[in-house]
C-alpha cells in the first residue's frame, strides 16, 4: 500500500491519541490533548504534528518543534512514533525525514529525540546520526493495591497542604515553582525561558491536567513544592513534574506533596500511576521507590547536530 505523510488534520486525534497509546504505554494522551496541542501551540514553537496514513489507517505521527523555552538557541525537538504493527516498513523514515526537513529551514542546529531503550529503536536513531546523551526512567505503580505511606497528622506551623485548584485566583505563584524546579532538572537540554503566559497556556490550562489532584505545599503565601498531575479522565494517572523551590530543599516536602496527589489520585478511581525521572535524579527516584513504584521502561535522550552545527 502507498505510505503517505502529511501535516495532521483535527479529525486524527483519536487516531493519533491510539498510536501514541500503543506506542507509549506509560503516557496520558487524550484525544482532546492531541487537538489542543496543535491548536494552542504558541506562534515560536513552530509546532508541526505529521501523520503517516496507509490504506485510510494512520500508522504513526511525529512531532517537530523549536524550543523555544530555552536560553540555549538552535534546540528542535522531533518526537516520532510508529504503531508496532507497522515498523520495518520506512513509516518512521518517512516520519523523521518530515519532521526534520521542518526544523532545518528554522535555524535549528540540534535535534533532540527519546527513542525506546531497545536494540531496534537504538540502531534506528543512531543511523539516522543521533548521538546518546543520558537515559530516563519510566515508572509504574499500581495504585489500586499500593500500601501508600500515610499522610502526617500534623504540618510544621505556615505550612498548609492544598491543590492547584485551591489556586485558582492565583496560580503565579505555582508558576514560579515550576519554573525554578524545571530549571533545576538534570537533562540535556535545558528548560529556563517560560514564560507566564505560555505557562497558563500549556500548563494549568492543558486539558489533562487535573487541578485538584494537582497538589502544592505552600509555606506562608509561597509555593514551595508541589507535584503536578495529568489523567486521562479514565484510571490512568500520571506525576509531570514534582519538585521543591531551591530554599526549601531537604525537608520533604517534595515527597509530600506526591503522597498526597496519590491519595487524592486514588480516591478519584486511578488505577495506574506513572512518573518518570532522569537516571541521574537520586532524590527524586529515592521518593518514588519509597512510593512504591517500580521500573516500567526507559527512553534515552539523544540529539543529533546538523551540518554546520
Amino acid at each position: 500500500m502507498t505510505l503517505t505523510v502529511r501535516l495532521f488534520r483535527r479529525s486524527d486525534a483519536r487516531d493519533v491519541c491510539d498510536v501514541r497509546r500503543r506506542v507509549l504505554p506509560y503516557g496520558i494522551s487524550t484525544p482532546q490533548s492531541v487537538a489542543w496541542e496543535v491548536a494552542e501551540a504558541p506562534a515560536a514553537r513552530r509546532l508541526r504534528l505529521f501523520v503517516a496514513e496507509t490504506g485510510g489507517r494512520i500508522v504513526g505521527a511525529a512531532k517537530a518543534a523549536v524550543v523555544h523555552d530555552s536560553s540555549t538557541p538552535g534546540q528542535g525537538l522531533v518526537a516520532p512514533l510508529v504503531d508496532p504493527g507497522h515498523r520495518g516498513r520506512g513509516v518512521g523514515s518517512a516520519l523523521l525525514d518530515a519532521a526534520e526537513g521542518h526544523l532545518a529551514g528554522l535555524g535549528v542546529t540540534h535535534l533532540h529525540t527519546y527513542p525506546h531503550d531497545d536494540p531496534r529503536s537504538m540502531a534506528f536513531a543512531e543511523r539516522r546520526g543521533y548521538r546518546r546523551l543520558r537515559p530516563a526512567r519510566h515508572l509504574r505503580l499500581d495504585l489500586a493495591h499500593a500500601a501508600l505511606p500515610p499522610l502526617p497528622a500534623s504540618l510544621p506551623p505556615g505550612t498548609r497542604l492544598r491543590t492547584a485548584a485551591d489556586l485558582g485566583a492565583d496560580p503565579r505563584p505555582l508558576f514560579e515553582a515550576d519554573a525554578e524546579v524545571t530549571a533545576d532538572e538534570p537533562d540535556g537540554l535545558t528548560v529556563d525561558a517560560m514564560t507566564y503566559e505560555d505557562w497558563i497556556t500549556h500548563t494549568w490550562e492543558h486539558p489533562d491536567i487535573d487541578l485538584d489532584l494537582t497538589t502544592v505545599v505552600t509555606v506562608g503565601a509561597e509555593v514551595a513544592a508541589f507535584s503536578l498531575a495529568r489523567t486521562d479522565g479514565q484510571d490512568r494517572y500520571s506525576s509531570e513534574m514534582t519538585g521543591t523551590r531551591r530554599a526549601h530543599r531537604g525537608r520533604g516536602l517534595a515527597r509530600l506533596a506526591k503522597t498526597a496527589s496519590l491519595h487524592r489520585a486514588r480516591d478519584a478511581g486511578c488505577t495506574q500511576a506513572f512518573t518518570a525521572n532522569d537516571a541521574e535524579n537520586a532524590p527524586m527516584l529515592a521518593i518514588n521507590t519509597a512510593l512504591g513504584y517500580r521500573p516500567f521502561a526507559t527512553e534515552w535522550h539523544c540529539v543529533r547536530a546538523l551540518p554546520g552545527a
